[in-house]
C-alpha cells in the first residue's frame, strides 16, 4: 500500500530547525571486510598499545579487492546518504592533505554505505593503508571527513577470503574470595574459558598447593569433583618457591576435544579449560594469595546489544544467553561446546542467529559458515541449513560475495539428488552415492535424519528423549521443511547474485515441495502434519517446522498452533530455536513469553537455577546426562527476544529495510537497543489498556516496516509524533507508514 517511505512531512519543524542549526549527516565506525577494528594489533591475546612489534596478530585483510563501509548519524527525520567520496593512500600525511594516491573514488552517486568494492590501483601485500570518506544527504549537503582508519594487507591476496580477528586474552579478577580452615576458595562469578594465574607469597620453602578449577559446587560452597557429564573439574599440583613469586597453570589437552575434528586453540594462547570456581589448599604456609583468570575470547562489544523488560525472570535469561555468545566465542569458529569442540551446522545456524542479535560482529559466523561448507556433518538437515546461513549472512550484511564464491557448493547442499518424484526428499530410496557426498563435502558413505537430539533411550537419559516420538519414515516431514525452506533461501540468493535461470527453477521446485507438502502430509482429522506420509503420527517437530518456514496456509494456522500448543516444550535447546520461531510466526506472544520466561525443568531459567552461567547442552542433566555447561545453541533466546518478541528482522539485504512488528504478550513494557550493519536500532514499548506506545530510532539509510498488535475490534486512533497518521488494518495488526531514519513516537490510543 505504501511504495515509499513516508518522511511525515507534517514534522517539517523539525527537519528545518537541524537545517538551520547547520547539521549534516556525521560518518562513523569505518570497517573493512565488516571488521570494525582493523588497526588491531595482538600480542599474546592483549591488544598492544603504543610501540607497534613486527611480531603479533592482526585482522589482516586478505582480499586484492575488500569492501569498505561505514555508518552514518543524523537527528534529522528521514536523512539518508546520496553520495559518498573514498580516499585511500599509504601515507597518513597525503591523506591529511586529502590526497588518495592509491584510490580516489571521486563522487560517487549512491546510497550504498556498507558493501562498497575496491576500486583503486592493485594493493600491496604486507602494507598498511589509511583512509578516510565523507558522504552527501539528499540535498546535497557535504559532511565532514570521517576519522582516519587503517587496514593491513597479508602478505598474500586472493580473489575472495573472509578476514577475521585474532582471539583476545581479558585479564580478570574474583568477585569473591573466602577463606575456610586451609583452603581459599575463589568465585570469579561467571564461567568462561581461560587459564589461571596464581600470585603467592610463600613463607614455607618446597611446599605445594593443590589448584582445583570447577564449573559447578556442592551445596556446601565447595567444588563438586565428581559433576558428573561434561561438566569440567580439573586438579594441579603447584610447587611454591618461598618468597612472592606468579605461577601460570598450563593445562592438560583432553584427548577428544582436542583430536584430529576439532578446533584447535593458537598457540599464541595456548590450552583453556572453562571454569567459574577456584580452590587453593594443602598448605599451612600461603601468606597472600593473587588470583588472574585470562578469559579468552572473540573481540566483543559488551555494550552493543541490550534489553530490560517488566519480567525480571526474562531479563535474567537474555543476561545469561548473550554472555553466552561472547563465552563460547573462545575458538574462533563456532563449536559445539567443551566436550568435542567440533563445528556443526546446528549449533552454526543458532550461533550465527545470537551473534547478529548481540554485537555488530559477522566474521565468526562467515567463517564458521564457510568452514562447515567443506567440512560437513552428518545429520540429513543440518546439511540444508549451510543454505539458511549462507541466507542470514547475506541477509545481515548485504554482501552477496560468499554466495557468489561458494555457489556450487551451496547448490549441493540442496540436496536435489535425492528428490522423488513426488516433490519430497528421502535419505532411504538408494540415492545417497559417493558423488553426493563428494559434492557436499561430507566424508561418511552417508547422511543420516535426526529431527532433534538426542533420540529416545540415548545416553541414559530420562522419558522418550528430544523428539516428541517422531516416526521416522522413508519420507521425513522435517527434512522436507528444511528443505523447502533451504529452496526458497537459495532462490533469493540466485537471483540477486544473477543466476536467475536456477532462481526460477529453486523457487518451482519449492513450490512443488509446498504442494507435496500439503496434499500428502495434513491430516485433516488431527489438524495437524504427520510425520511422514506412511504413518498417522504427528510430532511437535513437523509441526513447528512447518509453522516457521512459511509451509502452514493461513487457513490451517489456527489449527497448527493449537497443536503445537498442546506439545509443550517436547524439544531440546536446539529444537527451541524452531519452536520459538513458529510460536512468534504463528502471532501468539503471549505463549512465546510464557516459553521464554518458564521456571520448569525443561527452561533457560532452569539452567541458571542449576548453577550455570552458560548455556547447557541440555534442558537439563537428567535429560541428557552426558551434557556440557558451555553450549551456544541453548542461548536461543539471545536471538528470539530481538527477533520475535520485540520483532525487529531485516526484510531486505544489509538492513535497507527491517521489520518492527513486536508481539510482548503480557509484558507490561521492554526496550532493547539491536546492533545492525547500519546502525543502532533502539526500540521501546509499553502497553496499557488505553493506550500503547513504541519510540523507535532508525539509523540512516534504512527505512522501517512497522505493524503494531491491536486489540480486539476496536478502531485506535494513531499518531506518529504526535501527528494522526492513516493506517491499514491486517487482522489483529496495523501497518504504519514507512518509516525512514529518526526517532519516532508511535502512540495507538483505543476510543
Amino acid at each position: 500500500m505504501y511504495s515509499k517511505p513516508v518522511n511525515l512531512s507534517g514534522l517539517l519543524l523539525l527537519i528545518t530547525a537541524s537545517i538551520l542549526n547547520g547539521q549534516s549527516l556525521q560518518v562513523q565506525h569505518l570497517h573493512v571486510e565488516h571488521l570494525h577494528h582493523t588497526d588491531l594489533l595482538v600480542y599474546n591475546g592483549y591488544p598492544i598499545a603504543g610501540y607497534e612489534k613486527k611480531m603479533g596478530q592482526r585482522p589482516w585483510i586478505t582480499t586484492k579487492q575488500p569492501v569498505l563501509g561505514w555508518q552514518l548519524s543524523d537527528t534529522r527525520l528521514g536523512t539518508a546518504q546520496s553520495a559518498y567520496r573514498i580516499l585511500i593512500s599509504q601515507s597518513s600525511d597525503s591523506l591529511a592533505k586529502d590526497v588518495g594516491e592509491v584510490w580516489d573514488s571521486g563522487k560517487v552517486k549512491s546510497d550504498e554505505s556498507t558493501n562498497i568494492r575496491y576500486a583503486g590501483r592493485s594493493l600491496a601485500p604486507n602494507t598498511a593503508y589509511h583512509w578516510k570518506v565523507m558522504v552527501w544527504d539528499g540535498a546535497g549537503t557535504p559532511s565532514a571527513w570521517s576519522s582516519v582508519s587503517r587496514f593491513w594487507t597479508a602478505d598474500t591476496l586472493k580473489d575472495y577470503q573472509t578476514a577475521f580477528y585474532p582471539l583476545l586474552r581479558t585479564d580478570e579478577l574474583p568477585v569473591k574470595m573466602v577463606k575456610v580452615h586451609d583452603t581459599v576458595r575463589i568465585d570469579f562469578g561467571k564461567a568462561a574459558f581461560g587459564q589461571l594465574r596464581l600470585t603467592i607469597t610463600s613463607l614455607a620453602g618446597n611446599d605445594t598447593v593443590i589448584v582445583r578449577l570447577g564449573e559447578a559446587i556442592n551445596s556446601d560452597g565447595s567444588i563438586n569433583r565428581k559433576p558428573g557429564g561434561t561438566i569440567r573439574y580439573a586438579e594441579y599440583r603447584v610447587p611454591l618457591i618461598r618468597g612472592h613469586h606468579t605461577y601460570q597453570l598450563q593445562f592438560r589437552p583432553d584427548k577428544r576435544n582436542t583430536g584430529p575434528q576439532a578446533i584447535k586453540m593458537p598457540d599464541y594462547i595456548g590450552e583453556v579449560l572453562p571454569f567459574r570456581y577456584v580452590e587453593i589448599g594443602g598448605s599451612h604456609g600461603l601468606d597472600e594469595v593473587a588470583v588472574v583468570r585470562s578469559t579468552i575470547h572473540y573481540p566483543f562489544d559488551d555494550f552493543a546489544a541490550d534489553f530490560e523488560s517488566s519480567d525480571s525472570v526474562l531479563n535474567a535469561v537474555w543476561e545469561l544467553c548473550k554472555y553466552s555468545i561472547k563465552a563460547t566465542s573462545f575458538a574462533g569458529i563456532y563449536v559445539d561446546g567443551d566436550r568435542e569442540r567440533i563445528p556443526y551446522e546446528a549449533d552454526a545456524y543458532i550461533n550465527q542467529l545470537c551473534h547478529y542479535s548481540v554485537d555488530k560482529e559477522y566474521s565468526m559466523a562467515r567463517r564458521s559458515h564457510e568452514y562447515l561448507l567443506h567440512n560437513a556433518t552428518w545429520p540429513t538437515e543440518w546439511i540444508l541449513q549451510s543454505v539458511l546461513m549462507a541466507y542470514n549472512d547475506y541477509l545481515y550484511t548485504g554482501d552477496i560475495r560468499s554466495v557468489r564464491y561458494h555457489y556450487d557448493d551451496l547448490k549441493a547442499k540442496l540436496l536435489l539428488p535425492l528428490r522423488e518424484r513426488n516433490g519430497l526428499i528421502s535419505t532411504r530410496m538408494g540415492k545417497q552415492t559417493p558423488e553426493l557426498m563428494e559434492a557436499i563435502h561430507y566424508r561418511g558413505d552417508s547422511l543420516r535424519d535426526i529431527v532433534d537430539w538426542p533420540h529416545t533411550g540415548g545416553f541414559g537419559m530420562v522419558g522418550n528423549g528430544e523428539t516428541d516420538g517422531f516416526v521416522f519414515t522413508d519420507y521425513n516431514a522435517v527434512i522436507n521443511a528444511f528443505h523447502y525452506k533451504a529452496l526458497q533461501d537459495m532462490s533469493k540468493m540466485a537471483q540477486d547474485a544473477g543466476m536467475h535461470d536456477d532462481a526460477a527453477f529453486f523457487l518451482k521446485k519449492a513450490d512443488e515441495t509446498y504442494v507435496a507438502f500439503q496434499s500428502l502430509l495434513w491430516d485433516r482429522k488431527a489438524g495437524a502434519y504427520r510425520d511422514g506420509i506412511d504413518t498417522d503420527h504427528a510430532s511437535l517437530h513437523t509441526n513447528m517446522m512447518a509453522m516457521a518456514f512459511g509451509l502452514v496456509p493461513e487457513k490451517h494456522v489456527s489449527e497448527v498452533m493449537d497443536f503445537i500448543r498442546s506439545r509443550g516444550m517436547a524439544c531440546s535447546v536446539y529444537g527451541s530455536q524452531f519452536l520459538m520461531d513458529a510460536v512468534y510466526e504463528g502471532g501468539d506472544g503471549n505463549y512465546g513469553l510464557s516459553l521464554l520466561a518458564s521456571q520448569s525443568d525443561r527452561s533457560w531459567y532452569n539452567m541458571i537455577r542449576a548453577g550455570s552461567t552458560i548455556t547447557m547442552e541440555a534442558w537439563d542433566n537428567k535429560y541428557k546426562p552426558n551434557q556440557d555447561w558451555n553450549h551456544a545453541w541453548g542461548a536461543v533466546p539471545a536471538n528470539a527476544i530481538p527477533r520475535k518478541l520485540m520483532g525487529v528482522e531485516p526484510v531486505e539485504p544489509g538492513w535497507k529495510r527491517f521489520r518492527v512488528r513486536p508481539q510482548l504478550g503480557s509484558l507490561e513494557w521492554a526496550r532493547i537497543n539491536i546492533p545492525t550493519i547500519k546502525g543502532t536500532i533502539a526500540l521501546s514499548c509499553r502497553q496499557e489498556a488505553s493506550a500503547s506506545v513504541v519510540q523507535l530510532t532508525v539509523p540512516v539509510n534504512t527505512v522501517a516496516r512497522v505493524e503494531l498488535p491491536v486489540a480486539g475490534k476496536a478502531k485506535p486512533n494513531v499518531q506518529i509524533n504526535g501527528r494522526t497518521v492513516r493506517t491499514e488494518r491486517k487482522g489483529n495488526w496495523i501497518a504504519m507508514p514507512e518509516l525512514a531514519s529518526g526517532s519516532y513516537q508511535i502512540a495507538i490510543i483505543y476510543r
